[in-house]
């Protein structure tokens, strides 16, 4: 049975960017090998909807490790990619003049279902759910590799 996505892949272009690195930069803190975010592929705050990508490399700091011979993205990080989006949209919305860092409060319904390997294009889509101006935002996620669903999770931010 084929997933549901929460956004139709064909709704955007994996070769047009909206954002890129240097604007997601001027948005979200992370920087060097935690920026997980290459850049944003659509942006739809008047549809609650956001995706982006991440470019998986092979110098990238967990490849040698994880695991050697066969190196696997670490599901945290795909986790750690959804939050950014959401921290990205959070920033670009409701927490425009917000200072504050957008930070994890939870992280719920995670679920991981194939592989990211040096060479793919992690593809995240991010629908929010629900905002509080200037206080959290929960944030549906999911992880895209070659059109098969690679994780799941629902992301809360917390603005500290």
């Amino acid at each position: 049975m084929a997933p549901i996505f929460l956004i139709g892949l064909n709704r955007f272009d994996t070769n047009k960017i909206v954002f890129d690195s240097k604007v997601i930069e001027q948005v979200n803190p992370h920087r060097f090998e935690m920026r997980l975010l290459d850049g944003i592929l659509l942006f739809k705050p008047e549809e609650c909807l956001a995706v982006a990508y991440k470019d998986s490399r092979a110098d990238e700091f967990w490849v040698r490790g994880h695991i050697p011979g066969r190196p696997l993205m670490p599901g945290v990080l795909m986790i750690e990619a959804a939050a950014q989006l959401a921290s990205f949209y959070y920033k670009m919305t409701e927490g425009k003049n917000d200072q504050r860092f957008l930070g994890f409060g939870g992280v719920n319904d995670v679920k991981f279902r194939h592989t990211v390997i040096p060479g793919d294009k992690l593809i995240i889509l991010g629908k929010c759910l629900e905002m509080r101006a200037q206080r959290r935002i929960i944030f549906a996620s999911q992880g895209v590799v070659n059109g098969k669903l690679a994780f799941e999770a629902t992301i809360i931010g917390m603005a500290v």
